[in-house]
């Protein structure tokens, strides 16, 4: 979970600085940042170390990157993936213990020192790559049973929980103002939701009339062939639970059952009843199977 936050906060960064650029006379520096502390949950966080001197770009960069009060920063996940790592040293492949430490001690070290913009997007590159290659040697490696079932089902939580985020923060803020439909801004506003998640081709090659904000809210949550997407995430975690067993966890079993049934519906069933308030119960039942979990298999 802790690499996959890593990598997906770095995907949201770097698409933030490319794209958001051809917004910058249209959109506040604070506009175009404070939805990246809201997907990852830094905001309060970043207000109380910051307090009344606002969001800029130099400071978020630094705060999401490297912040060490940031529980969620990229630096403190892949410090505690290193950490979790070392615990479960016996359930990994040597390969994936040297590329773990390689992460770490790459990362520790160019994430000091104070970030540019330039600096810090050839960062989030590196680290995408990395991730990528940390789990083509997991998949290559890893021998197959319950610990490497464990390790989808936190990857592809995580991922579940931040496309929900995603999707719920910028869909939200994207969608009101009307005005701007079919602008530059429009335009580039949904492209960097979909380039966000490596949705924007397949996005394309799926629908054919432009970015209409249900089809892209339908693709996200509802496409079972995008490997990004909600009920993507949702049926490989059933796929891990069912390698790993639920006998005689009940609580675990009720409420995967509850969260699989959420995307086992129409689109038109989620928009008719709010696309927030869908994403926000679905957030809710990930927190509720996350604490079963934690309760019947970690305690």
């Amino acid at each position: 979970r802790y690499l996959e936050r890593a990598g997906e906060t770095a995907r949201l960064m770097e698409i933030n600085l490319l794209y958001l650029v051809e917004a910058e006379e249209d959109m506040s520096e604070e506009d175009k940042w404070r939805p990246l502390l809201q997907i990852t949950s830094s905001e309060e966080r970043y207000n109380e170390q910051y307090g009344d001197g606002g969001i800029s770009t130099p400071r978020v960069l630094q705060f999401i990157s490297a912040g060490r009060t940031n529980t969620s920063s990229i630096r403190t996940c892949l410090r505690l993936f290193r950490e979790n790592a070392r615990v479960a040293r016996d359930r990994i492949s040597k390969e994936m213990w040297e590329t773990v430490n390689e992460i770490w001690m790459t990362f520790d070290d160019r994430l000091k020192g104070q970030l540019t913009a330039e600096r810090a997007c050839s960062i989030f590159v590196e680290l995408r790559g990395q991730v990528a290659r940390f789990n083509g040697l997991t998949s290559s490696t890893m021998m197959r049973g319950e610990a490497y079932s464990f390790y989808q089902l936190g990857g592809s939580f995580e991922r579940a929980d931040m496309t929900a985020r995603t999707l719920d923060v910028k869909y939200h803020i994207i969608l009101p103002d009307l005005s701007m439909v079919g602008s530059a801004l429009d335009y580039y506003q949904w492209a960097a939701l979909l380039k966000s998640l490596s949705g924007f081709e397949a996005f394309r090659r799926s629908y054919h009339s432009g970015f209409m904000p249900a089809d892209v809210a339908e693709f996200v949550v509802l496409n079972r062939d995008f490997p990004r997407s909600i009920v993507f995430s949702i049926r490989r975690m059933g796929g891990a639970l069912q390698t790993i067993g639920l006998e005689g966890k009940e609580a675990t079993r009720t409420a995967f059952g509850n969260l699989a049934a959420m995307v086992d519906v129409p689109s038109q069933q989620i928009f008719d009843a709010g696309l927030h308030e869908y994403l926000q119960s679905l957030l809710a039942r990930l927190t509720i199977f996350h604490q079963a979990l934690v309760e019947e298999f970690f305690q």
